[in-house]
């Protein structure tokens, strides 16, 4: 079982950045694939950023890709989301998935996830 804790969300304006952490619970945290996932009212969740174990492999969803980055702190047990040049549309809750993986493969489906934090809530105005 793995317990997953965001935070670093709040009001950002229009071109601003942000930054969120997940802090996981497990000391094998290395083990762990983590992922980014976000949902506006009334929408699916959807992915944002994920990244491998050793952090050798990330993906972007192209919606955020040049303004997004994913990064992985070992010794922390945390994930990080760096949000630049932020746009209203990017309100929405953010939620820190994991998944237990030793390989390099890095999934962007929300069922290939085992593992949840509450989320944190992201709004930008414009």
């Amino acid at each position: 079982q793995v317990q997953l804790v965001e935070s670093g969300g709040g009001l950002g304006q229009a071109g601003g950045s942000l930054r969120l952490s997940c802090a996981a619970s497990r000391r094998t945290f290395n083990s762990y694939t983590m992922g980014w996932f976000h949902q506006a009212p009334g929408k699916e969740r959807e992915f944002v950023a994920a990244i491998s174990w050793s952090g050798s492999s990330t993906i972007i969803a192209d919606s955020v890709k040049g303004r997004f980055t994913i990064s992985r702190d070992s010794a922390k047990n945390t994930v990080y989301l760096q949000m630049n040049s932020l746009k209203p549309e990017d309100t929405a809750v953010y939620h820190c998935a994991a998944r237990w993986s030793t390989s390099d493969y890095v999934p962007r489906t929300r069922t290939e996830y085992d593992y949840w934090g509450q989320g944190t809530q992201v709004t930008v105005s414009s």
